[in-house]
Protein backbone atom coordinates (compact mmCIF):
# COMPACT_ATOMS: atom_id res chain seq x y z
CA UNK A 1 0.00 0.00 0.00
CA UNK A 2 1.42 3.63 -0.83
CA UNK A 3 1.30 6.44 1.61
CA UNK A 4 -0.29 10.05 -0.30
CA UNK A 5 0.58 13.78 0.85
CA UNK A 6 -2.55 16.04 0.35
CA UNK A 7 -2.29 20.02 0.63
CA UNK A 8 -6.01 20.62 2.21
CA UNK A 9 -7.46 23.69 3.83
CA UNK A 10 -7.07 23.08 7.61
CA UNK A 11 -11.19 24.12 7.90
CA UNK A 12 -11.79 21.60 5.58
CA UNK A 13 -9.76 18.87 6.78
CA UNK A 14 -11.68 19.70 10.59
CA UNK A 15 -14.94 19.27 8.65
CA UNK A 16 -14.22 15.88 6.91
CA UNK A 17 -12.73 14.78 10.18
CA UNK A 18 -15.79 16.11 12.42
CA UNK A 19 -18.19 14.43 9.76
CA UNK A 20 -16.01 11.20 9.38
CA UNK A 21 -16.60 10.53 13.85
CA UNK A 22 -19.86 10.80 13.14
CA UNK A 23 -19.85 8.08 10.40
CA UNK A 24 -17.40 6.10 12.39
CA UNK A 25 -14.78 6.16 10.17
CA UNK A 26 -11.74 8.18 9.10
CA UNK A 27 -11.29 10.86 6.88
CA UNK A 28 -8.23 8.34 5.23
CA UNK A 29 -11.36 5.79 4.52
CA UNK A 30 -13.47 8.36 3.10
CA UNK A 31 -10.55 9.44 0.55
CA UNK A 32 -9.43 5.80 -0.07
CA UNK A 33 -13.22 5.09 -0.65
CA UNK A 34 -13.70 8.39 -3.12
CA UNK A 35 -10.61 7.20 -5.10
CA UNK A 36 -11.73 3.47 -5.34
CA UNK A 37 -15.33 4.97 -7.02
CA UNK A 38 -13.50 7.35 -8.48
CA UNK A 39 -11.19 5.35 -10.60
CA UNK A 40 -13.69 2.56 -11.29
CA UNK A 41 -15.94 4.97 -12.57
CA UNK A 42 -13.26 6.09 -15.14
CA UNK A 43 -12.62 2.52 -15.97
CA UNK A 44 -16.33 1.88 -16.99
CA UNK A 45 -17.04 5.21 -18.75
CA UNK A 46 -13.91 4.17 -20.73
CA UNK A 47 -14.91 0.75 -21.41
CA UNK A 48 -18.09 1.95 -22.29
CA UNK A 49 -16.54 3.94 -25.04
CA UNK A 50 -14.58 1.38 -26.15
CA UNK A 51 -17.92 -0.98 -26.74
CA UNK A 52 -19.64 2.07 -28.68
CA UNK A 53 -16.39 2.53 -30.89
CA UNK A 54 -16.65 -1.21 -31.39
CA UNK A 55 -20.22 -1.02 -32.48
CA UNK A 56 -19.58 1.47 -34.64
CA UNK A 57 -17.17 0.10 -36.16
CA UNK A 58 -19.19 -2.54 -37.05
CA UNK A 59 -22.46 -0.18 -38.50
CA UNK A 60 -23.14 -1.02 -41.87
CA UNK A 61 -23.95 3.06 -42.28
CA UNK A 62 -20.68 5.25 -43.79
CA UNK A 63 -18.92 7.32 -41.29
CA UNK A 64 -20.45 11.07 -43.24
CA UNK A 65 -23.50 10.54 -41.03
CA UNK A 66 -26.75 9.98 -42.36
CA UNK A 67 -29.10 12.49 -44.07
CA UNK A 68 -32.31 13.75 -43.41
CA UNK A 69 -33.68 12.10 -46.50
CA UNK A 70 -32.06 8.70 -45.11
CA UNK A 71 -33.30 9.00 -41.70
CA UNK A 72 -37.19 9.65 -43.46
CA UNK A 73 -37.04 6.87 -45.76
CA UNK A 74 -39.39 3.91 -45.10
Amino acid sequence: MANLTLTIEDEVLQRAREVAVRERTSVNAVVRDFLTRYADAKSARLEALDALDALAARSKHSSRGWTRASLHKR
